[in-house]
């Protein structure tokens, strides 16, 4: 039965009912107060003698003021008690807790109920007006509840937000101020950030260019990242609503060759890791290598998700002008510059293994004969042989490497 088509009976039954809780002895509380807290999730609501205090004052004080309004105005939606609300988010939110206060007021109702059902049995011996004003009661106390757990959720939402801001602000005001070369209070600084500075440091940028940036899957690469290093203890920080900075204690460097496969990232996700270095020195040089990464990566709009520091320095100083970069690549690559991504692929492989053919082409997965076959292909393309302009190639190569598909057009266009 809808509640807005009771009858007087069924009202009145309402209003009686709803007097008697009013009426009703202190201890006939004492079981509602008792069974909201014997769940395993309501455990650290009661373990908590400030929380368990102001859930049991919330708890009586929805049922007295659900009651009230049933006298009053018997069968009508009551409105959600939201008396105290912003004191019991922000005392759940600093405890630690969540919705452990929603379930305690939903096991209260069910002992409130069972109470309920008996002052309705004893109310009147018609049938058809007892299960009306059952259905009704039913409807309008799990609206009310449901409605009240519903705008403490979305307060404890609110004030859960206004505490990750504070922090994440102060957060990065600390390594800002580190970053930027400040006088820096080192143990105020480690206690906020739970993190030691006299340890090995890497430092890493996450960030995406994705239009409606998710700071979770950032948050969540950066913990990847830092599974996959086996880092040993990590802090990171939301540096703008599009990326994260983190660092990484004693990370192993031997895994960082295959970084970018263990990630999988994608969806305009980036990764730009610095040097690793040692104190408050190591931790601002490793974060500045890694933006000097994240800026190449950027400039140069590769199309590589993942970059590293000792990958891109000498790439980063043959950069600094673009047109001249540009130059000379073209100049020292010639037609091999936009010849076949194996033949490129082969030349830099080689190079990068000391001109060891069999170690190159165990890196690129490929037999040492096809590689000595492109060898000799780039050789016919390039307006220097190898041989004679090995240290030059390799720079090109690297720079013709890391620059993306958008560049590549640009260059075209300048020549």
């Amino acid at each position: 039965m809808d509640s807005s088509e009771c009858t007087p009976a069924v009202k009145d039954l309402i209003r009686r009912a709803a007097q008697a809780v009013i009426d009703a002895p202190p201890d006939w509380f004492d079981e509602i107060d008792e069974a909201a807290f014997q769940a395993p999730d309501t455990r650290p609501v009661a373990d908590d003698p400030a929380l368990r205090a102001l859930t049991v004052r919330n708890t009586h004080a929805m049922l007295t003021r659900w009651a009230t309004a049933n006298v009053d105005a018997p069968g009508v939606p009551v409105p959600p008690f939201i008396d105290n609300i912003q004191e019991t988010a922000r005392l759940m939110v600093a405890r630690g807790h969540t919705d452990a206060s929603g379930e305690a007021y939903r096991l209260g109702q069910n002992v409130a109920w069972r109470r309920w059902m008996k002052i309705a049995f004893g109310l009147t011996s018609d049938t058809d007006d007892l299960r009306d004003m059952l259905d009704v009661s039913a409807e309008l106390i799990g609206t009310f509840v449901d409605a009240t757990i519903e705008a403490l959720t979305a307060q404890i939402a609110v004030e859960r937000e206004h505490v990750v801001r504070g922090r994440d602000t102060a957060r990065l005001d600390a390594v800002s101020l580190i970053v930027d070369g400040g006088a820096v209070d080192v143990p105020a600084a480690e206690r906020l950030l739970g993190y030691r500075f006299e340890q090995p440091h890497t430092a890493i940028v996450v960030w995406t260019t994705a239009p409606s940036p998710r700071l979770s899957e950032l948050e969540h690469t950066a913990d990847t990242l830092a599974a996959h290093l086996g880092a040993i203890r990590t802090v990171r920080v939301v540096a703008s609503p599009g990326a994260v900075w983190a660092w990484f204690a004693s990370v192993n460097r031997d895994r960082l060759h295959d970084v970018e496969s263990a990630l999988a990232v994608g969806n305009r996700r980036h990764v730009a890791i610095g040097s690793t270095g040692t104190g408050i020195d190591g931790f601002r040089t490793s974060h500045l290598d890694a933006v000097s990464t994240q800026r190449m990566m950027a400039r140069m709009d590769t199309d590589h998700a993942v970059a590293t520091f000792d990958d891109v320095e000498g790439v980063l100083l043959a950069t600094a002008s673009p047109d001249r970069a540009d130059r000379f690549v073209s100049h020292t690559l010639g037609p091999l510059e936009n010849s076949h991504p194996d033949v490129r692929a082969a030349v830099r492989e080689y190079l990068r293994a000391e001109c060891n053919a069999s170690r190159a082409a165990q890196t690129l997965f490929t037999h040492r004969n096809t590689l000595l076959r492109r060898i000799k292909r780039a050789d016919e393309l390039l307006p220097r042989p190898l041989g004679e302009n090995a240290l030059n190639i390799g720079i090109a190569l690297e720079i013709r490497h890391w620059r993306g598909s958008a560049n590549e057009t640009i260059s075209e266009s300048r020549r």
